[in-house]
């Protein structure tokens, strides 16, 4: 079950799962995006599930388990990615605003736990990856009340891996830097957007030992590839499959494949 499946990350998250030989779930709001991304996860010869969904709603995240469940047989994988930002100073964020960020990204990925609870820890295994981002410790001015949310995310895929280790049920978090996708492309479609994400980009610094350790120290994950000095893409790695994903559905776009 992959949320926030119908563009960027989500679809090329699904995609790959797909690739690995998973059936996939894909919520998101846009159904028109999300029949693309299942036509690309029926590619790969695997069943896709469209299930259009609003991740804030834990009723409507219980059903999308449900029609999981149901329609596919078994739940053993949540990848909890839906995700909003606006790009504003505190001071100009309305509540609307506040709790639109809030709401899809923390209490999603919470949500998408508390629904697959029960499916996961009676069957006693499953995997779940809560995606944050590397704004949850770094900062970047704009981005207050998003950072916010994906720190909590971190803090609370710590709390739970815990809480759950005894079911047999592994918890992470995933905190990718800038990719090129719909939701950055305003950030990184100016030269200040650019000057800003690529000094704190954290593997663009990797060789630095000591910024380098503090990041992955302070966000709790491995190093997952190995990055060219050109373009910043992975040759190697966990995550490497789905960043190369993410640049060729970009490249068949007609978009710049670059990741930053």
């Amino acid at each position: 079950m992959v949320t926030g499946a119908s563009r960027g990350l989500g679809r090329a998250i699904a995609v790959a799962l797909a690739e690995a030989g998973a059936d996939v779930a894909l919520a998101g709001r846009s159904k028109p995006d999300l029949e693309e991304t299942a036509r690309r996860v029926q590619a790969q010869a695997r069943r896709a599930l469209v299930a259009p969904t609003d991740v804030s709603v834990l009723a409507e995240v219980e059903a999308l388990v449900a029609r999981a469940v149901s329609d596919l047989g078994r739940l053993d994988i949540v990848v909890n990615n839906a995700g909003v930002a606006k790009v504003a100073p505190l001071v100009e964020m309305t509540d609307a605003d506040l709790r639109g960020i809030v709401d899809t990204n923390l209490i999603g990925v919470i949500n998408g736990c508390r629904a697959a609870a029960p499916h996961l820890i009676g069957q006693g295994r499953g995997k779940v990856i809560n995606v944050a981002s590397v704004l949850a410790v770094v900062g970047l001015p704009g981005y207050s009340i998003y950072s916010a949310t994906k720190g909590g995310i971190i803090a609370f895929t710590r709390a739970l891996g815990v809480e759950w280790a005894r079911h047999g049920i592994q918890v992470n978090a995933l905190a990718p830097g800038w990719f090129a996708t719909d939701m950055t492309d305003p950030a990184l479609s100016n030269p200040r957007g650019q000057r800003a994400a690529h000094p704190r980009h954290p593997h663009a610094t990797y060789r630095s030992a000591a910024r380098g350790w503090a990041t992955r120290r302070a966000v709790g994950v491995r190093r997952v590839g190995l990055y060219d000095r050109a373009d910043h893409l992975p040759r190697r790695g966990a995550f490497g499959g789905v960043i190369r994903r993410s640049r060729d559905l970009r490249r068949e776009a007609g978009k710049s494949p670059r990741s930053e």
